[in-house]
């Protein structure tokens, strides 16, 4: 029973990842049951054992995505204590996990995934909601060690740090990958951390003019 469990979950985890592959690369709306199972090699009727069908495989991709997000989170924490060095971290998991998945914009800013769904929109920014929080304890847990100045709202930051992201994520996927995502995040973020360390913006006391003999 347990090696059938982990079949299901592997399998499972095989159409999640076949239908984000097929999304980045021809559309939310060329996703069906049987494009799904020609590329992972079923017949349709074998892929319905996991999945009702496209709307239920939908769902999976969304839940997938808010669980990588805190995966993502969860890893940047247990490698470093250093806040500010765990924010960079997660930021270039979050950017691997752009690139590596062309579909993460179509899908998560897609009006089709969402019309007519309130409770699927909700989940999903709960899930954003979510990681904005993590971002936003990383930076009080700065502030409380003296790294990070403590003048700074936390909530605002997270946002400043997720606008390092998403908008060039959506340049980058518009510009079918000639936007240099990493290059701007990166440079981004050398401008936010600098401005959130306890040293930033101080200006070195000007030196005392010697008297004249």
């Amino acid at each position: 029973m347990a090696t059938e469990k982990l079949d299901t979950q592997v399998r499972r985890e095989q159409i999640v990842q076949a239908a984000l592959s097929l999304i980045g690369t021809h559309g939310l709306r060329r996703l069906s049951v049987a494009s799904l199972a020609r590329r992972i090699g079923l017949v349709p009727s074998a892929l319905y054992r996991h999945f009702k069908g496209k709307d239920d495989v939908i769902e999976a991709v969304l839940q997938h995505i808010r669980d990588s997000l805190q995966e993502n989170v969860r890893t940047a924490r247990a490698e470093t204590q250093d806040s500010l060095e765990q924010l960079r971290r997660l930021l270039m998991r979050h950017l691997a996990m752009v690139r590596d998945n062309a579909a993460l914009p179509r899908i998560v800013f897609s009006e089709d995934v969402y019309a007519g769904r309130p409770a699927r929109r909700a989940r999903m920014f709960a899930g954003i909601r979510r990681y904005l929080d993590d971002v936003a304890a990383i930076v009080q847990r700065g502030q409380t060690d003296g790294q990070i100045r403590p003048d700074v709202d936390p909530q605002t930051v997270a946002t400043l740090f997720l606008g390092l992201i998403q908008p060039g994520a959506i340049l980058w996927h518009m510009s079918d990958g000639a936007f240099d995502v990493t290059r701007h995040a990166e440079r981004g973020w050398r401008l936010l951390s600098d401005t959130l360390r306890t040293t930033a913006g101080l200006v070195p006391p000007r030196p005392r003019p010697t008297k004249q003999r």
